[in-house]
């Protein structure tokens, strides 16, 4: 489906199948002389079919087309070495940048470099080591990433994008991913949130070797952009975000809640990031922790970390290394 948003703003809706985002909004911006493709979705056949019927329907040369991808997930860049020519420009911050690069980049065990690291991070917060390997296999980064390494335009806070009669500034909103990009067209007061900001559902803020406090990261990423002129808001999934600022008190809120969640479950205990996932509640279909997949419990058990670490940064609760694995506790 094809959406006209504005004059020369477009959004492209991508199939995401098998996968509970159901969709990718990519968004194309027609210039005089070059064009400007946000997002990709996955590289599999239903994205590239949907991407490249969008594209002929628009009639847009691909010769004349830079891309900008606002973070590292494949979902928004799994289709980027099947769309980038001789003459575009890939534009992404410098951090997500590397780790889209990292994903194709292999050890001596035939793993990137991206996912050996997420398997020391699962084993540190006590995922089962039998269980990891599943998570892995079955992770979007191994399955649906670029294929190959990209000489990425790195774009920082307050670079600018010109494209036809729109002018985008770089805001760097890290906290989803560690390096995760938005653009604002200060004058149209838009602003095109990637995964930062979403409308009905709630970015997942996982715990990664390359972020020390992710939510901590995202919660000031939200105030940041709380204090801009913003009339109209393009996610990278779901619906078009007409009253920001509500929807940001709401992922305020929808975070103090789970953090109160946790410090419940920790009352009186030790805990791992694993055993603490398992006592969370879960918007999914699964009726209990034993029958999440592999990779749900991946999801589950990083975003568990991610809020236990912010704890411990406000003093709420304190990480015991035992024996290489994190436990956690309140500070009473």
């Amino acid at each position: 489906m094809i959406e006209e948003i504005l004059p020369n703003l477009y959004r492209i809706e991508i199939p995401l199948p098998r996968n509970p985002l159901k969709y990718l909004n990519s968004y194309l911006i027609k210039g005089r002389e070059r064009n400007l493709l946000i997002d990709t979705g996955f590289n599999q056949e239903e994205c590239k079919t949907a991407m490249f019927e969008g594209l002929g329907k628009l009639e847009v040369n691909l010769e004349e087309t830079d891309l900008f991808v606002t973070h590292l997930h494949a979902d928004h860049t799994g289709l980027v070495s099947a769309l980038v020519t001789d003459n575009s420009k890939v534009y992404c911050g410098e951090i997500d940048a590397n780790l889209i690069n990292r994903c194709v980049s292999s050890n001596c065990c035939g793993l990137s470099h991206f996912l050996s690291e997420m398997h020391e991070i699962l084993a540190l917060h006590g995922f089962p080591l039998q269980e990891i390997d599943n998570a892995i296999q079955e992770h979007p980064a191994r399955k649906q990433n670029i294929g190959r390494k990209q000489d990425f335009s790195i774009v920082k806070e307050n670079d600018t994008i010109e494209v036809g009669d729109y002018i985008f500034k770089c805001v760097e909103t890290p906290g989803h991913s560690p390096g995760h990009m938005c653009l604002y067209e200060t004058k149209k007061e838009i602003l095109i949130s990637g995964d930062h900001i979403l409308d009905e559902i709630t970015p997942i803020i996982k715990i990664t070797k390359w972020a020390s406090d992710p939510l901590g990261d995202f919660l000031n990423s939200l105030d940041k952009i709380y204090q801009m002129e913003i009339s109209l808001t393009l996610p990278a999934h779901r619906r078009i975000i007409k009253n920001i600022y509500q929807r940001i008190y709401e992922l305020k809120l929808h975070h103090e809640s789970r953090l109160n969640e946790v410090l419940s479950i920790l009352d009186n205990c030790k805990m791992n990031a694993y055993q603490v996932a398992s006592k969370m509640t879960w918007d999914v279909k699964y009726t209990s922790w034993e029958r999440f997949p592999a990779t749900q419990k991946y999801f589950a058990t990083t975003e568990a970390a991610s809020h236990l670490i912010y704890l411990c940064n406000i003093n709420k609760v304190r990480k015991i290394d035992s024996e290489g694995k994190l436990l956690f506790e309140l500070i009473n």
